[in-house]
């Protein structure tokens, strides 16, 4: 596949984030964080196979099982390493920011995915650490990927994240933040390697904003985050919900 330039990158993310969809978008755009020390676009070198024994995060296993109808199978699952006693891999976190005089937005989080040779827009995520809650977990990645203290408003049960390779789970953390008038977008707490951009999209916008981007040369909607716009649409725009 042709790279696409580093102009042309930059330009088609400048296109979508500076898209006048409403002066509240534009003042908080003016106010996004850009990814830092970036001097090329992301090239993957080589791809090979990785023996189990050196795999650090996950690892592959085979399943031997008896089926409803009393045949046995086998299958094969991706499965992390790293769960703790919460027993959950990972969270995201829905957000809600709130501001004294606009409208009630969300805030996206772009950054470069090696599996997919692509950048993915999603909401933030991390992983659960040994000994924390999902709760826990998620006030501390959003804090660490935006810079902003949230409020946890809900927990959704444990969701499977991709049943047909991987016994990963998951839990969608609903938070809400809190902004000054004039306050600028806050210092992130990046780990090493990490190339986050932030975005803050009004909730009005949500679904197009999404539809847009997945437009893109070399970008990637987050299935999660875009099924949660989608029923967001679907419930405005359809006649079954009274």
């Amino acid at each position: 596949m042709r790279m696409p330039s580093i102009r042309s990158r930059r330009s088609s993310l400048l296109q979508v984030r500076c898209r006048p969809f409403s002066p509240y978008s534009q003042a908080l755009f003016h106010n996004s964080s850009i990814m830092t020390a970036k001097t090329q676009e992301p090239v993957i070198t080589k791809t090979s196979d990785l023996p189990i024994e050196e795999a650090k995060w996950v690892t592959l296993k085979k399943i031997e099982y008896v089926d409803q109808i009393g045949k046995t199978r086998t299958w094969e699952v991706a499965t992390r390493k790293t769960r703790g006693k919460a027993g959950i891999d990972a969270v995201a976190m829905g957000n809600i920011l709130l501001h004294p005089t606009r409208p009630p937005s969300t805030m996206l989080v772009i950054q470069y995915r090696p599996p997919l040779d692509a950048y993915t827009v999603e909401w933030p995520a991390g992983l659960v650490d040994a000994e924390e809650t999902a709760e826990q977990a998620a006030v501390r990645e959003f804090k660490e990927e935006t810079g902003y203290d949230c409020r946890v408003m809900s927990v959704s049960p444990p969701q499977a994240a991709d049943p047909g390779l991987s016994n990963a789970n998951m839990q969608l953390v609903m938070v809400e933040a809190q902004l000054g008038e004039e306050e600028e977008m806050p210092e992130q707490r990046l780990d090493d390697g990490e190339r986050i951009e932030r975005v803050i999209v009004p909730l009005a916008e949500f679904y197009d904003r999404l539809v847009e981007y997945s437009k893109q040369d070399r970008m990637i909607v987050a299935a999660k985050l875009f099924h949660f716009a989608a029923g967001m649409n679907f419930a405005k725009t359809q006649k079954y919900f009274g």
